[in-house]
């Protein structure tokens, strides 16, 4: 193996994503943009009854029009159901007998264009026997009702049921000098892409399918795939095009790729399906509407000493990751702040909405919004600066939570002295004209979840790197590029290790025929572990190159070093080969140059039922400071500055490391002021990007973004995840800052200017000045799981030093240059399974109760 390189050439360096020239001259093709030889336009007939049984589905008239190709309903399918968790296998590609949702798929057509197959679905007669509707939160809740599903936990419509203890609470809240309690409301809302969800589907003459679909999971797309229509999954290919965003709202399997790929094999042609935007806004899993208690007990001087949090999801129709969703909305509150007990309550139940799922953040930023304006109100109770209270109560670097979470680098106090430095927060807070305040909030986010989707033993992430004589190299990973500049970073890893230029490497993803599998883009999860696979592939091929260079130059291999497409000794430079013709010395000695590389994540977390949501080789952390302006006369609230500092490891690339910030600001913009899922009875009120409220580009604040290096030593070069992190402080930032500019406490999403008003209007007549639910509902939690606090233990150390100094991972996480190719991976008995059977949620979620 050569040796370290003196500095990094690439890594780290403000360079372009290696897929930027495609892009920027519209050459990039998107699913939409496919289209083959006899290709048919596919087009679903969706329900418009929120709640029905399907009696009689007339297709004749459909069939009869010129120009269309085929009809399906349910009964040209298997009937078989499918969901992307194992607990939760609640869906059809067509529905058979039952509708949930308006929106939900009852036939698919294919036709020659697009104008006849939707004249064909309006042609399709539907009769159905019309069932109530549930519509809240509280009308799930309540027993003797109409049940949507066959299955769930507990009474009325409840799909699943948590309650977990750490420590003794009750002690804790009995030894405080001081205990709060408040009760919030997150509203749900869209990912909002730019790109709807599109596929092409084509049958071989063999019999073999080939998908096109702008999904963030072709693995998991091509599992279900292989299960709803009952083929092999050998003769099953899923390839995912360049996506134009995903932000978490195309990691499920959904029915139009099902439906394209059986109208492909009952027709004989190519069948492209392309979802409006409306359809779009009824699947694609938005984020949970949540209501929220939480009560906390703290010493005089701010020190967390024990915290109760409840929580109530709006699921919608189906289960879609909601088993995990619940999960995460409990899981991470330990990992920002020292918090020795801790329990935690939830229940996700089903109405007839559409169906919730991950959005950026994945179940984290309702809780997230709950606990930083809690803190902020008990700071005010207690009379303390609201950010030193903070920088008191971090939770310490190495150490173990009450919920058994390792964790590792923790940069989160220098993230926030730094934009309270920035921001001036000690000299301007309290001191700005009426009307203008400073908020602060901290979060943190996972790197990747420590265990997958389905319960197996194998590589999370895997990836081959292929050298070609004339010094060409080739990436191929299954890890999906939605923008975040996923492919980039895998060329910068490699090019990086062999001392070459990004623009020396093209970089294959996402096809399941050609590619290793990689669970996909969601948690965060993609730089950490298919960089480390792809680290590890790279580094086997560099052992061989330097092998071949080595003994070509009569040196030890560990002498040469790899920099400017050069192999040479280390200290003469000109005592060397260029790299391709170290390839070529190489591929004579060894045959042809391809490894591969694997990576799976370190098994942490704790033994009880639940503990696989929640653990992550390394979590990242962020600190932000909004400064807005609200106009006291129209309740306009304007937010002028944010300063966010994020823990991200190691910026592989500054560049990419800002844009995914600011982009968290926009998201979080949007989410903290404009954006919810509004109903008019059982139909969204406004499915169009014309009527949902989004920000625009006059409505962004300035954006102070600052970098925080930690080095983890569980990342690549010490990297951890910025595409998800960043976002959360944002919206409890917005609301601490509204309470400070006009002492209204807005404790609610979206923060809007009606809700401002009311709350002036309360102020005036000498009221408490809060806008937001008054209450939770009465609900039976299960008795909770009592587990021992693991607050305070230290942390397992980690068994590989820092990547910016060492090679690949020991200990089996990542293939290393001499290893036989084998990864560790989680072991265990399903006691950490959220559903209790051996298999497991991961991460990558609208109207209020």
């Amino acid at each position: 193996m050569a040796g370290p390189e003196p500095d990094l050439a690439v890594v780290g360096k403000p360079l372009p994503k290696v897929d930027v020239w495609d892009k920027v001259t519209g050459q990039a093709r998107y699913a939409g943009d496919l289209s083959l030889p006899r290709m048919a336009y596919g087009k679903l007939r969706r329900a418009d009854r929120p709640h029905a049984r399907i009696r009689r589905i007339d297709t004749a008239a459909a069939r009869a029009l010129p120009g269309v190709y085929a009809v399906i309903t349910a009964a040209d399918l298997p009937a078989v159901k499918y969901g992307i968790l194992p607990v939760s296998q609640d869906e059809e590609a067509l529905k058979r007998d039952h509708v949930r949702m308006v929106g939900d798929p009852i036939a698919a057509v294919a036709a020659v264009d697009e104008a006849t197959a939707e004249a064909a679905c309006d042609l399709i007669a539907v009769e159905y026997e019309a069932l109530p509707a549930v519509l809240s939160i509280q009308e799930a809740l309540a027993e003797g009702g109409v049940r949507l599903h066959e299955y769930g936990e507990g009474p009325g419509n409840v799909h699943k049921a948590v309650a977990l203890s750490f420590g003794d609470v009750d002690a804790a809240f009995a030894g405080a000098a001081h205990v709060r309690e408040d009760v919030f409301f997150y509203a749900g809302n869209a990912h909002m892409p730019l790109e709807t969800h599109a596929c092409l589907a084509q049958c071989a003459p063999d019999g073999k399918l080939t998908l096109w679909s702008s999904t963030q999971t072709p693995h998991y797309v091509h599992r279900a795939l292989a299960m709803a229509l009952e083929m092999p999954a050998a003769h099953v290919r899923v390839i995912a095009p360049p996506i134009g965003g995903g932000f978490g709202g195309k990691t499920d399997p959904f029915a139009h790729e099902i439906v394209a790929c059986r109208l492909a094999q009952l027709t004989g042609r190519p069948v492209k399906i392309e979802l409006t935007r409306e359809e779009v806004f009824y699947c694609h899993r938005g984020r949970h509407p949540a209501l929220m208690w939480v009560r906390t007990g703290v010493t005089r001087e701010g020190d967390l000493l024990g915290m109760h949090f409840k929580v109530f999801l709006d699921g919608g129709s189906y289960g879609s990751y909601g088993v995990a969703s619940l999960f995460y909305t409990g899981a991470l509150q330990t990992v920002t702040y020292r918090l020795p007990a801790y329990r935690f309550e939830g229940v996700r139940v089903f109405t007839n909405k559409p169906p919730c799922g991950p959005k950026r953040g994945h179940g984290t930023p309702q809780p997230r919004f709950a606990l930083e304006c809690h803190l902020d109100k008990i700071a005010c109770d207690l009379g303390l600066d609201p950010a030193a209270m903070r920088r008191r109560i971090l939770a310490e670097p190495y150490r173990k939570t009450a919920n058994h979470l390792t964790v590792t680098t923790m940069g989160l106090g220098e993230c926030l002295d730094r934009v309270v430095a920035a921001s001036g927060w000690k000299e301007r807070r309290g001191n700005l004209p009426p009307g203008r305040g400073l908020g602060i909030a901290c979060s943190s986010y996972l790197t990747g979840a420590g265990l997958p989707i389905y319960w197996n033993d194998m590589p999370h992430s895997g990836a081959i790197v292929k050298i070609d004589r004339g010094g060409g190299v080739a990436i191929l990973c299954g890890a999906t590029d939605i923008g975040q500049g996923s492919s980039s970073v895998l060329a910068y890893l490699v090019a990086e290790r062999l001392g070459i230029a990004p623009l020396d490497i093209n970089v294959y993803t996402a096809d399941t025929d050609l590619t290793p599998v990689d669970l996909g883009s969601y948690s965060s999860r993609v730089t950490l572990m298919a960089g480390n696979a792809v680290l590890a592939a790279a580094d086997r091929l560099r052992g061989l190159l330097a092998a071949a260079a080595a003994t070509k130059l009569g040196v030890a291999p560990d002498r040469l070093v790899f920099r400017d497409r050069r192999v040479h000794v280390a200290g003469d430079p000109a005592q060397g080969m260029d790299f391709a013709r170290a390839a070529m010395l190489a591929e004579g000695l060894y045959g042809t140059l391809a490894a591969p590389g694997s990576y799976t994540p370190p098994r942490r977390g704790g033994k009880f039922k639940g503990a696989g949501v929640g653990p992550s080789p390394c979590y990242s952390y962020s600190a932000c400071v909004a400064e807005v302006s609200v106009d006291e006369e129209t309740g306009q609230v304007r937010v002028e500055d944010i300063w966010l500092a994020h823990d991200v490891g190691k910026a592989l690339n500054p560049n990419l490391a800002v844009g995914q910030v600011e982009g968290s600001v926009y998201m979080g913009l949007g989410e903290a002021l404009m954006e919810e899922f509004g109903f008019r009875e059982c139909r969204l009120r406004a499915p169009s990007l014309l009527e949902y409220k989004s920000p625009t580009a006059l409505d962004m604040p300035r954006i102070h973004t600052i970098l925080v290096e930690t080095g983890d030593p569980e990342g690549p070069y010490g990297a951890k995840e910025v595409g998800q992190g960043p976002l959360l402080p944002v919206m409890p930032a917005i609301a601490n800052a509204v309470f400070a500019a006009v002492g209204v406490r807005i404790d609610e999403t979206p923060i809007t200017a009606d809700k401002v008003l009311r709350g002036l209007a309360l102020r005036l007549q000498g009221r408490p000045a809060r806008v937001g639910p008054a209450g939770i509902p009465e609900f039976a939690f299960p008795e909770a799981l009592e587990v021992p606090s693991g607050f305070g233990e230290p942390a397992e150390a980690p068994d590989r030093p820092a990547w910016a100094s060492s090679g690949p991972a020991a200990g089996g996480r990542a293939d290393s240059p001499a290893g036989d190719g084998q990864a560790s991976s989680p072991a265990g008995d399903g006691a950490g399974d959220p559903g209790g059977a051996r298999s497991m949620a991961v991460a990558p979620e609208g109207g209020k109760p």
